[in-house]
């Protein structure tokens, strides 16, 4: 599926992400692995530091901090706000919207689209999408696209496939209308027959969660995890993204009459140093076009390593500057999506910590 938006632009970016830093090397003892091939992990796949929440942080404490930092410094201010997006694979509650959990903490007015979303790796893209459609309303001229994941709190810390990866973490990116003649161009596709790919077995209403889903087991691998934790194919994950992004990819620039090398940067979604590298590779895309530096310093935060990319990267460069980049997210659903806009100079681009 296809999108394009006119006259509309990000105006600012800000990542939050919990002060709480575990080392990968601290960590492999936990693992049923020898110690000379947990090197070797680390060295492929980017292992090194990531940031995991404390426990009992909820998805809105990350996203309220964030909007508390943006008010206290003039960034933005509340009643500025017509509608409030939340991306997250991990809401505060069944029910009521985590959306309007951070509608009420912040106390902002009553007058606002709140509208949880629920996705995962592809979520930063998604939401974009989401809060461009929404500017198309006379009513709304400025959406907050919040992403915030606390997934480790679902991860198994003796599962050595997922848990040195996974980092948690928030976003808070300001979409408004423009006045410059501003276009911005979008693709998404879903598999759905793929669903098992990525997936928390318990924990929903298919398998309420009891004192049997939390038990670990061995999953054959010299991993432990239960049915209350992430499980994920990491072979069929590969795969897939290394099939499906470059003709997605593909596609969006021929629909945008661009050419690869107009684009000056790739920010795709960060699932570890290798399979980016290898996707780089496939698409004949130099490395420093997609950086892929995120998992070894803050963990795989979901969707939030698309805004965390760009505010580790390139914040002083997005004050001042403009570029053509290409946005893409994939995994969970299993869903794939990517954009290309101009981004940049932006108002605000900071990365903050949350402190419990």
């Amino acid at each position: 599926m296809r999108f394009s938006f006119h006259k509309k632009r990000v105006s600012g970016i800000l990542t939050i992400l919990p002060a709480n830093e575990r080392k990968f090397l601290d960590e492999m003892k936990n693992f049923n692995f020898p110690e000379s091939r947990s090197l070797k992990l680390k060295q492929i796949m980017g292992f090194d530091t990531h940031r995991i929440v404390e426990k009992g942080v909820c998805s809105s404490d990350l996203v309220v901090c964030g909007f508390e930092y943006l008010f206290a410094h003039g960034f933005v201010r509340p009643d500025d706000i017509d509608a409030l997006i939340l991306v997250t694979m991990c809401p505060d509650h069944f029910t009521p919207p985590t959306s309007n959990v951070i509608q009420g903490r912040l106390h902002l007015k009553r007058d606002l689209f709140c509208l949880d979303i629920n996705q995962g790796c592809a979520g930063f893209v998604v939401g974009l999408i989401q809060a461009f459609m929404m500017l198309e309303q006379d009513s709304i001229t400025r959406v907050a696209v919040a992403n915030a994941d606390v997934i480790s709190r679902k991860v198994s810390s003796k599962d050595r496939n997922v848990y040195p990866l996974i980092g948690d973490g928030a976003s808070i990116t300001i979409v408004e209308k423009d006045t410059a003649s501003s276009s911005v161009y979008a693709n998404l596709k879903m598999d759905g027959t793929q669903r098992d790919v990525l997936i928390i077995p318990a924990g929903g209403f298919r398998l309420p969660s009891s004192p049997e889903t939390a038990v670990l087991e061995d999953a054959g691998d010299n991993n432990f995890r239960s049915k209350d934790n992430l499980y994920m194919d990491g072979a069929s994950v590969f795969n897939f993204v290394q099939v499906e992004v470059p003709p997605m990819i593909s596609d969006l620039m021929d629909f945008a009459k661009v050419s690869s090398n107009q684009v000056h940067y790739y920010f795709f979604h960060q699932p570890n140093r290798f399979m980016l590298q290898k996707l780089a590779e496939k698409m004949k895309v130099p490395p420093e076009k997609m950086p892929s530096n995120v998992v070894e310093h803050f963990g795989n935060s979901s969707g939030v390593t698309i805004p965390t990319v760009i505010t580790f990267n390139f914040r002083d460069r997005m004050l001042s500057e403009s570029y053509m980049v290409c946005l893409a997210g994939f995994g969970v659903g299993l869903t794939w999506a990517s954009m290309l806009m101009q981004l940049g100079p932006l108002e605000f681009c900071e990365m903050i910590d949350y402190q419990n």
